[in-house]
């Protein structure tokens, strides 16, 4: 098989989470440009709206579906519709999210409890249905969540206490190796992907705080750019990467290799 066919992705059907802007809609993109109708989730139905206009304008079949993954018993009726209505789903990206900055002794519980609903449960749950939906009962799958740098190590302490946003995503990392060695023997890979800094809307707050301590602690002196997670991104989601599973992947300028 040569390369361009590795990495095709004609005729797959990829669902992103928190799809209609900032990281999940430059995935999109990418999954999009190789050939993947792409279906996005997100809370706000205009935000889809605009996402899935942006994409047509692009060549790309786009498909919008609204939905919380901090609201439990919406996930896999959202699931089902997307596969009656659309399709079997090849390739799910969990990569909507939530955080909260606040010194760890004055951390609400319910702003605790809001970022682990969507960054651990939610995730847990669309997993568990597109699993049993689509891609055991065929046999093959690509699961990639975005996890983060903050789930491999502590914040510098120039910067916002974010505690749940960390331990959120330190429990993404461990869940990516779990559910990938369960998932080995049974056609599904389930890899992961660390962004370091990137501004969008979510970090915005953090980067307003303290983007210079970030940039002195990077090696690379720079921010994530709209390109810099597309092509790890296709890779892990295409045939290219059938014997990677379990991994953690950080794009961050180098700032875990010091």
């Amino acid at each position: 098989m040569s390369l361009k066919e590795l990495f095709d992705l004609s005729g797959q059907t990829a669902l992103i989470t928190g799809g209609s802007r900032g990281l999940g809609l430059q995935i999109a993109e990418a999954l999009g440009e190789y050939g993947a109708t792409v279906v996005l989730t997100a809370r706000k139905q205009h935000e889809l709206d605009e996402a899935q206009a942006h994409l047509r304008s692009l060549g790309i079949t786009a498909h919008v579906y609204a939905g919380d993954l901090g609201a439990p018993d919406t996930i896999d009726p959202v699931v089902e519709r997307i596969v009656q209505e659309v399709g079997p789903i090849d390739i799910l990206v969990n990569n909507a999210g939530a955080t909260w900055g606040a010194p760890t002794v004055d951390h609400p519980l319910d702003a605790w409890m809001k970022v682990m609903n969507v960054n651990v449960n939610g995730l847990f749950l669309i997993t568990q249905s597109v699993l049993r939906r689509s891609m055991l009962p065929r046999g093959r799958g690509r699961v990639v969540n975005i996890a983060s740098v903050a789930g491999l190590r502590g914040n510098d302490p120039r910067m916002a206490a974010t505690l749940a946003y960390n331990t959120s995503k330190g429990a993404v990392v461990n869940f990516t190796r779990a559910l990938a060695a369960e998932m080995a023997d049974k056609g599904i890979t389930v890899n992961a992907i660390c962004p370091g800094y990137f501004p969008t809307k979510m970090t915005k707050g953090t980067l307003a705080y303290g983007e210079q301590a970030i940039l002195e602690h990077t090696p690379m002196r720079r921010l994530g750019t709209d390109a810099d997670l597309k092509g790890l991104a296709l890779l892990l989601c295409s045939g290219a990467s059938a014997y990677i599973t379990g991994q953690n992947i950080a794009v961050d300028g180098g700032i875990t290799s010091v």
